[in-house]
């Protein structure tokens, strides 16, 4: 069936649960439309996002699909590109067929009440009629405990919190109060806990972004609280989405971010903990503690500057998430693919100033 005309079925909505949002990658990835990527870039996951004409309800500064950014929801982008629009049998069928190298499914919920129901019916579908594992990036402000149990009982074996911010007084100010926004700090992390006790240590990642006003100390001190509860830390550099209220803030610093994703890499990999960490009165990274040999090996493996995210079922990074927060080029701030010679040598000029 084409995509043209399963859109011209009006027999049932075209919205979730019957039809889902699908990130442009991974709709190269499956062959559902035509394209190709920097350096033969491969999406590893199947990237989903439920859907509905009236949009998402939050207003997050920051977002694409938020309530206040201009235009109608099904003409706004999210991560900068689009996202077409297919019918979950051809979801299912793409996914059967898929190149070797996709190891995963993720939906991701917005802020609507008709997701708690309707991202669960999609969750048994992609269960009984796939392979891949699935993982869910909930929407922490619309759901209870009793929703992650049920997601868990329909095939999910991983969940995503969307924390997104490093302190309470950001997340308020970008995601909350602020920007009269539904989302609460406090929820988020009932959810997070929730997720945690149910799923089991490390089944369970908090998205945090960097370049919001938060410090190096703050966001590292924060992963190693996250690492020490049985959260994996996936992280993502701030990227400006046209229209949005934060349209003008540049990127975070590029040695800034390198200098984050090394700390994650040395707490989660390596059992560095923020204290053996040195930083400025500014709460700059000046030194990692530990090995400095562990240190620089990490550094020319090029390893910890890849994309963070769930894994497939042997411990890879499958939501790679090509070009999610930066154009493609040679300096990026999450390589979905392993640093060449010249990338690693760039990273090694930069991340501590040297």
């Amino acid at each position: 069936m084409s995509f043209q005309s399963s859109i011209t079925n009006r027999q049932s909505p075209i919205q979730s649960p019957a039809y889902a949002k699908m990130s442009q990658a991974t709709a190269i990835s499956l062959d559902l439309i035509q394209g190709r990527m920097y350096r033969g870039a491969v999406n590893r996951c199947v990237n989903l996002l439920v859907h509905y004409d009236e949009g998402c309800s939050a207003n997050c500064a920051y977002c694409g699909l938020a309530k206040k950014r201009p235009g109608t929801y099904q003409d706004k982008s999210f991560i900068h590109v689009d996202w077409p629009l297919f019918s979950m049998d051809q979801i299912i069928e793409a996914i059967n067929k898929a190149p070797h190298y996709v190891k995963r499914t993720c939906i991701s919920m917005i802020t609507n009440g008709k997701c708690r129901r309707h991202t669960m019916e999609m969750t048994q579908r992609l269960k009984q009629e796939t392979d891949l594992p699935i993982s869910i990036l909930v929407a922490p402000t619309i759901l209870d405990r009793d929703d992650l149990t049920g997601y868990q009982e329909s095939g999910a074996d991983k969940i995503g919190v969307a924390l997104d911010l490093t302190t309470q007084t950001l997340f308020d100010q970008y995601r909350g109060t602020g920007v009269s926004g539904p989302h609460r700090w406090a929820k988020y992390w009932d959810i997070l806990t929730h997720a945690i006790d149910i799923y089991g240590p490390y089944n369970t990642g908090a998205h945090l972004m960097v370049g919001m006003g938060e410090t190096e100390r703050d966001i590292i001190t924060l992963m190693d609280r996250l690492w020490h509860m049985g959260v994996c830390n996936h992280l993502f550099s701030f990227f400006a989405e046209e229209g949005s209220r934060l349209w003008d803030r540049p990127q975070p610093p590029w040695d800034s971010y390198l200098r984050v994703q090394l700390a994650r890499y040395m707490i989660e990999e390596r059992s560095l903990r923020v204290k053996d960490m040195t930083f400025s009165p500014e709460g700059r990274l000046i030194h990692m503690g530990g090995p400095q040999d562990e240190v620089t090996a990490a550094i020319h493996s090029g390893i910890p500057f890849m994309t963070t995210g769930c894994t497939d079922n042997e411990g890879k990074v499958a939501c790679n998430r090509p070009f999610g927060n930066c154009l493609p080029d040679v300096k990026q701030w999450n390589y979905p693919y392993p640093p060449n010679t010249e990338e690693i040598e760039l990273i090694q000029r930069n991340i501590f100033g040297r």
